[in-house]
């Protein structure tokens, strides 16, 4: 049978390769991002209680109202945004599919949607699926800073969407205030939307803000804003995430979701809007990541790898060049089989790859994995 991909150029992803890579060699897994300690006990007992309970059939398709109302109150808290919990705020499958649902329903074809890259490697997809054309902008080591006035040169007739990311995967770059306004500025009075990836948003250190479109009430007319449960509670397995935005911007949203999720699974929505009641448990992120970071830069002391910055995330960015002049992803590998520590290489994240010898690492791991991890990357 003759089959014509959709997707021509896409192959298996590098989080999967690398972690295959990680497995068969028994090395030290700092590829992809998740977590190698469980999410907290009291949320798994809450699951529990409510699937024993019977709360395991289809929940409201926009997702159940009393984790809505939660959440309503968490922005408000947060951001001092106030959103109507019944028309502005959606439980998804995850991240990736509120952002996937995103592009499909507000991006036609041949319309562009600018990328700040390197970019999470689902945006891209999901751009040519809707049969729209990816911009990227490049961010170009070290700084990875972007240059707001050389974006608005990108800006044509055709621009739909702009995505961003805060904090950054792979970089761990956060946007500041004055990002958020320049891009406000960029797009005031124009048919442009802005998808704001913000699935990191607890995990930003030094006592810094985290800057969600949420705090800009002339840029939110224009935004969706996409969180994830599984990178704030550590259970990236259970596929549970939530869009905020304005509501004729959700209601289109809402189109399209129903009929590809329709709705979220019961039982973790119930025990979720029971968790939230906890602020502590989100607020106190930024220093449970910050320990972990500050500890991995500790144990990666008197390494070649040069570390860049980490401001979020629980990624942390290395530049090898004094080590070898091979590609990052020849260099990746080969950190994985001969030394036993799996790294992701940061070309991946661009559309056209390019050469900077930057490796990215995952420092949400236990103290014992991360100082071993360190041990080996020091003789490298």
């Amino acid at each position: 049978m003759l089959i014509q991909s959709k997707l021509p150029k896409v192959g298996t992803t590098i989080f999967s390769v690398m972690s295959a890579l990680a497995n068969q060699h028994d090395a030290i897994n700092l590829s992809q991002g998740f977590p190698n300690f469980d999410c907290p006990d009291d949320l798994k007992q809450l699951v529990n209680k409510y699937m024993q309970e019977g709360k395991n059939q289809y929940v409201p398709m926009p997702g159940l109202p009393a984790l809505r109302d939660k959440l309503a109150q968490k922005i408000q808290s947060l951001y001092g945004y106030s959103l109507n919990p019944d028309t502005e705020i959606t439980i998804t499958a995850g991240a990736t599919q509120a952002l996937f649902t995103a592009i499909m329903t507000f991006v036609r074809p041949k319309e562009e949607v600018i990328v700040i890259e390197p970019a999470y490697d689902s945006y891209v997809p999901g751009i040519e699926l809707a049969g729209g054309i990816p911009v990227p902008y490049i961010l170009k080591a070290p700084e990875y800073k972007i240059d707001w006035e050389e974006m608005k040169g990108m800006i044509t007739p055709q621009t739909r969407m702009i995505i961003i990311n805060t904090p950054h995967n792979p970089i761990g770059k956060t946007l500041k205030k004055e990002d958020i306004l320049a891009l406000q500025e960029l797009t005031k009075d124009t048919d442009i939307i802005v998808l704001s990836d913000e699935v990191y948003e607890h995990l930003i250190f030094d006592e810094a803000e985290h800057q969600s479109v949420l705090r800009f009430p002339e840029l939110m007319k224009r935004s969706l804003a996409v969180y994830s449960f599984g990178k704030t509670f550590h259970n990236t397995g259970w596929k549970i995430g939530y869009v905020a935005g304005p509501d004729y911007l959700m209601s289109e949203f809402r189109k399209v979701h129903q009929f590809n999720v329709f709705c979220v699974n019961s039982f973790i929505q119930f025990a979720l809007a029971d968790y939230l009641e906890q602020p502590e448990s989100y607020l106190s992120l930024p220093q449970f990541y910050q320990q972990k970071r500050d500890f991995f830069q500790q144990m990666m002391q008197g390494s070649s790898l040069k570390g860049y910055a980490s401001e979020g995330t629980y990624f942390q960015l290395f530049d090898y060049s004094v080590i070898s002049q091979e590609s990052d992803v020849d260099f990746a590998k080969r950190m994985t089989t001969e030394f036993g520590v799996a790294a992701i290489p940061v070309s991946v994240f661009y559309s056209n790859r390019r050469d900077d010898k930057v490796i990215r690492l995952c420092f949400a791991k236990t103290e014992d994995v991360l100082e071993e991890a360190g041990k080996v990357l020091r003789n490298i």
